[in-house]
């Protein structure tokens, strides 16, 4: 490839690999989606994008520019790191909610046993 095709195809490569990444930072929730406005988590997507630069870094191993080879790696490295800590907030998130969810059934089992009390209570009091 001459300098020239290079140098022309140098922002196409930087626009595809901005463009899969923007699409993973959005769908871990860390920037707004454009189209909506809001913050959208969808870390199985995320892990998709992720994927696919991912197998951009191997498949073009050897056939980029130095700079390509670190800016391709950089964005990789970065979105792995985010979506790890990510993964980790979900998971934490679903384990309070476990406790939560034993905590309320203890709470209702709680209520019942006590209400059983009360009422053996009154069945054992004598009547007038």
């Amino acid at each position: 490839m001459t300098t020239t095709e290079n140098n022309t195809q140098d922002p196409l490569f930087v626009h595809l690999v901005s463009t899969f990444t923007q699409s993973a930072w959005i769908s871990m929730g860390k920037i707004k989606n454009p189209v909506s406005e809001e913050l959208e988590r969808n870390l199985e997507q995320a892990s998709f994008y992720i994927d696919l630069l991912d197998m951009m870094q191997s498949k073009m191993e050897g056939n980029l520019s130095e700079w390509e080879t670190q800016f391709l790696a950089h964005s990789v490295s970065e979105l792995k790191l985010n979506f790890i800590e990510e993964k980790n907030k979900k998971d934490e998130s679903e384990d309070d909610k476990a406790e939560k969810s034993k905590d309320d059934g203890k709470a209702d089992e709680d209520s019942k046993n006590e209400e059983k009390e009360e009422n053996a209570e009154k069945e054992a009091k004598p009547k007038k």
